[in-house]
């Protein structure tokens, strides 16, 4: 069921009620009527910070020049830093077998108009996300901000009906806003998910109002959610530079600073996200092209070892992570760059 518009008649009743005892600045922070509120009550999400200082989870994927995943890679195969010291790890092997928990955001604000007929064709490929039965899907449009299109379904077909009946939205690509509503959808979900949030979207940010780049930073930094950004193609210069730097050596590049971080936000928010993550970013220029990307992300989801460690130094803030193998295979190593401490845990 598409739910772009609609209030719950409880939602609407309570609203109503309030405006009708004078509470004017409640009012005044509401979401417009149209399209539906974006942002969930956060009384109602349940939160569930899976960074800890008992366990950070690393999902790690091992690529060959030629595209070839490395497996079979075990414990003693791995070395993990920990801003600089080495980390005792474990590798879960059960990764790939994990059902998992899908947010579709579609930027429908801006230029993104064009790219309809591109993305109205990625209902077949979510096969490649949800192989598992459990496995769910919603689907996030965002302009100006986000509004939920379709909830959590396990249908791929009404999720690719959806798909096919994008409206423009007007100006505006709110991505900063639309990752933190996407993780918030995402953590409501079994802890036992494998949470991805697949964002197509140009890569700048233009007009979030409710999320600062530091509280993002911290809020990916928090969470296990896999960023895959798939991003409307950029200027000559931009792409030609992203076909050759996607991210493959983030670890040695990354700076301890969350100063370092914002700034890069505002260059490339979409790339970023991705990177900080753990997970992909990509361009496309056409619809082959944006069907190959997808479809190699899907894979590269489904192809990750899970390292998890506990932090041997556990001060709260910003840590940096490396991740490489012992043995050198001359393969390209992807894992989040880094992840949030909260104090008192």
């Amino acid at each position: 069921m598409t739910i772009r518009a609609r209030f719950p008649q409880n939602i609407m009743l309570s609203m109503i009620a309030m405006c009708l005892c004078g509470s004017t600045l409640f009012a005044q922070q509401l979401p417009p009527v149209q399209p539906a509120a974006p942002y969930p009550d956060p009384a109602q999400v349940t939160e569930t910070l899976r960074v800890t200082t008992n366990e950070v989870l690393v999902p790690t994927l091992v690529e060959k020049k030629n595209g070839d995943i490395i497996y079979g890679l075990r414990q003693k195969d791995f070395i993990l830093e920990d801003n600089g010291a080495p980390q005792k790890i474990r590798v879960q092997e059960e990764m790939d077998t994990a059902p998992v928990a899908l947010v579709i955001a579609v930027q429908e604000g801006g230029a993104s108009a064009l790219e309809f007929d591109k993305v109205s064709k990625l209902g077949p490929l979510l096969d490649m996300f949800m192989t598992d039965r459990r496995s769910e899907a919603a689907l996030v449009g965002f302009a100006k901000q986000p509004y939920l299109l379709q909830d959590f379904t396990q249908s791929k077909e009404e999720l690719g009906k959806d798909l096919q009946e994008l409206q423009p939205g007007g100006g505006g690509a709110a991505i900063l806003d639309t990752v933190s509503y996407a993780v918030d959808l995402l953590e409501t979900q079994p802890k036992n998910y494998r949470r991805v949030l697949l964002l197509i979207s140009e890569e700048r940010d233009h007009g979030s109002k409710h999320t600062r780049p530091e509280e993002l930073v911290q809020k990916i930094g928090r969470s296990d959610v896999l960023v895959l950004s798939v991003a409307f193609s950029p200027s000559r210069a931009e792409f030609t530079h992203d076909l050759t730097d996607n991210g493959d050596n983030r670890t040695l590049n990354m700076v301890n600073s969350l100063a370092m971080i914002v700034k890069a936000f505002k260059k490339n928010v979409a790339k970023q996200i991705a990177l900080m993550s753990g997970g992909e970013y990509t361009t496309f220029t056409n619809g082959e092209r944006f069907q190959m990307r997808v479809l190699d992300a899907a894979k590269h989801m489904r192809n990750r070892y899970l390292i998890t460690f506990s932090p041997s130094n556990p001060i709260p803030g910003l840590h940096t992570i490396r991740v490489r193998t012992v043995e050198d295979y001359g393969a390209r190593i992807v894992a989040r760059d880094n992840y949030w401490l909260q104090a008192g845990h």
